[in-house]
């Protein structure tokens, strides 16, 4: 009978270790790499890597194909350590899954290199009941409804773009919304700036839609910023946000909007409308162009109404 140090050395000379800063590198380059937890639940829960799927070691040669269905699919498996993630990659390649590699000292050591983890409180019986829905979708699930609990999304501009935008995430469960616009509501706002009422006309439109929005979703945590985004606040606003959606009505501020998201590594969400037609770009960081890549230069003022 082999002792867990010879079945651990005999693991080793199969199973590649990856350190979590080349893991964490895979991820943010946007491998199609599959990672799993195998620790029990109420480890999974006091932190985990966000990307990872919780199947712990006692039911992953069953579950495995529910995140895997494909033997050559790249695999990273973590414990707390990385012994028992080590014992189970061997498990998974003696099953025929070739591709699987053990995450050097486990979570430990992730979360000792600085890198970001996340904690999940759980979900109350309301919570359950109101993102029901998406539960039922796999691209979602209850996985995802966490990941949007914790998400924080910075909304420049609260009027025809902004509204809708605002009131869409609020109802999805997205956990912190930065609502940031200058101005005040006015009567010719109403019949599509949606977020606000006949009531709201001369208040300050954060104002408006902050009562709105949590009125729609107390999960939602609304950030009221009055003012209008200019070069000296930029960088700063943006820095606590994951994404910015850009609701903007000029060309100066889209721009700016779109530099400050590049230097700073933010996905743009980018939108705009003139009568019946609009469009809507997704900007991502090292991922594909940026909006002054794609028009390198505003048009003449005055030449496009806004």
């Amino acid at each position: 009978m082999k002792t867990l140090k010879e079945m651990l050395a005999e693991a080793r000379q199969i199973i590649p270790e990856q350190p979590p800063a080349e893991l964490k590198k895979r991820l943010d380059a946007g491998e199609p790499v599959v990672v799993i937890d195998v620790r029990d639940p109420d480890e999974y829960r006091d932190g985990s890597i966000e990307a990872a799927n919780n199947i712990s070691r006692g039911f992953l040669e069953f579950r495995i194909g529910s995140v895997a269905s494909d033997p050559s699919t790249p695999l990273v498996l973590y414990c707390q350590t990385g012994l028992r993630s080590m014992l189970a990659a061997k498990a998974l390649h003696d099953l025929g899954y070739k591709n699987v590699i053990n995450l050097q000292g486990g979570f430990q050591r992730w979360a000792q290199s600085g890198l970001p983890v996340v904690k999940d409180t759980p979900l109350t019986s309301e919570q359950i009941q109101r993102y029901s829905r998406h539960f039922l979708l796999p691209q979602v699930g209850e996985k995802g409804q966490r990941k949007l609990l914790r998400s924080k999304v910075l909304l420049i501009g609260a009027g025809g773009l902004g509204s809708p935008t605002a009131l869409y995430l609020a109802a999805a469960g997205v956990g912190t919304l930065g609502l940031m616009d200058g101005d005040v509501v006015d009567v010719s706002n109403l019949q599509r700036q949606i977020v606000h009422t006949t009531a709201s006309v001369g208040r300050p439109k954060v104002d408006s839609g902050a009562e709105t929005l949590q009125a729609l979703n107390p999960d939602a945590k609304i950030i009221k910023l009055p003012m209008r985004i200019d070069v000296d606040n930029v960088m700063d606003i943006i820095k606590d946000y994951d994404l910015v959606v850009d609701g903007s009505d000029n060309f100066d501020t889209r721009y700016l909007v779109n530099d400050a998201c590049y230097l700073a590594g933010k996905t743009n969400v980018h939108g705009s409308i003139f009568q019946f037609e609009g469009m809507a770009t997704v900007f991502a960081p090292n991922q594909g162009p940026c909006y002054r890549c794609l028009y390198p230069t505003p048009p003449p003022a005055g030449l496009v109404p806004s």
